[in-house]
């Protein structure tokens, strides 16, 4: 079991969580909660090798999957900004809708041969660097490369620019942005929209980086449910989040290779031929998941989290409040 290996592999998968949690962090940060990331993801995975399929080329099926996950995120949009529907309700009723249209549409897609995809490359001299190196720049997809730059971006978008102002003022006091100017309606619109993007970027990079080649109901696996827990867990900062996502895809790498009897135990370790040994671990994730969501729902400790203070919260025009 090769510690090096074990991060690498967890940087890439953990690049999966890091683009939802992003497009969360987003959306979050203007006011709405969508539980709908696991279906947005399902869909962007479908859509993405589906169309990678059709075309030959992983940068189409990317660039389609973005665009229908985000069109599937104005459902929910429409539901709780225009009608001011419960957001917790809605985001649950969107991820069923999103893995029942994915897997409707993508049946028979497992068995459609193999697919162009996103190239690996290592970087040079940054390849070089000890440690460091070999886990961040060398045969890394370029998705992952992607995300390393889109982290930063979004945290000084949100901190030091004027529409990261905006963003900021809409989730947490919409009535004062509204007064300023600030349409806050189209601003909660358009942050839904990008995160419903990036939940599909997210997607896609499953189906075409992390584990290419096969799409089914099991793709996603559940990380878009962990990828809305971290964003309570990283305090809705992009960079937390960033670290939080690699943690979670070594910790999943990690699990799997306890489980492999040649590489850490040995074929006689019972252990390994316990199969509840093996879903306790898997579960770990999950329950971390389940656990952090519990504690965000109350509203106490949301606040001293740092929530955004209109979160779930909808904004109807010439109420006094938020």
């Amino acid at each position: 079991m090769d510690p090096i290996i074990i991060l690498q592999a967890g940087v890439a998968s953990g690049t999966v969580l890091l683009f939802a949690a992003l497009g969360e962090v987003l959306a979050e940060r203007s006011g709405v909660l969508n539980l709908g990331v696991e279906g947005m993801m399902l869909i962007g995975a479908m859509s993405a090798f589906s169309v990678t399929i059709a075309t030959g080329n992983p940068w189409i099926g990317v660039l389609v999957a973005m665009f229908v996950a985000g069109l599937l995120s104005q459902i929910h949009a429409f539901i709780v900004i225009t009608l001011q529907a419960d957001q917790v309700v809605s985001g649950l009723a969107l991820t069923l809708v999103g893995a029942g249209i994915s897997l409707v549409l993508g049946e028979g897609l497992s068995k459609a041969g193999t697919v162009s995809l996103m190239p690996n490359f290592s970087i040079p001299l940054l390849s070089q660097i000890p440690i460091l190196g070999p886990i961040l720049f060398t045969r890394q997809s370029v998705l992952v490369y992607i995300g390393y730059l889109l982290t930063p971006l979004a945290w000084y978008y949100i901190n030091h620019t004027r529409p990261g102002l905006h963003l900021r003022a809409v989730g947490e006091y919409p009535a004062a942005a509204d007064a300023l100017g600030i349409n806050v309606f189209r601003m909660r619109y358009m942050y839904v929209f990008v995160g419903g993007m990036l939940a599909g970027l997210g997607g896609a990079t499953i189906s075409l980086a992390v584990a290419p080649g096969w799409f089914s109901e099991l793709t996603t696996g559940g990380q878009g449910w962990i990828a809305v827990g971290l964003v309570i867990f990283a305090q809705w900062d992009p960079i937390r989040a960033a670290l939080g996502s690699y943690a979670f895809g070594a910790l999943r790498r990690l699990i799997l290779d306890i489980q492999a009897p040649l590489t850490l135990f040995g074929m006689d370790n019972p252990f390994y031929y316990n199969p509840y040994w093996g879903f306790f671990l898997q579960m770990l994730p999950y329950a971390f998941t389940v656990i952090v969501l519990v504690i965000g729902s109350r509203e106490a400790i949301r606040k001293r989290l740092g929530a955004p203070a209109a979160l779930g919260e909808p904004y109807i025009r010439g109420e006094r409040g938020k």
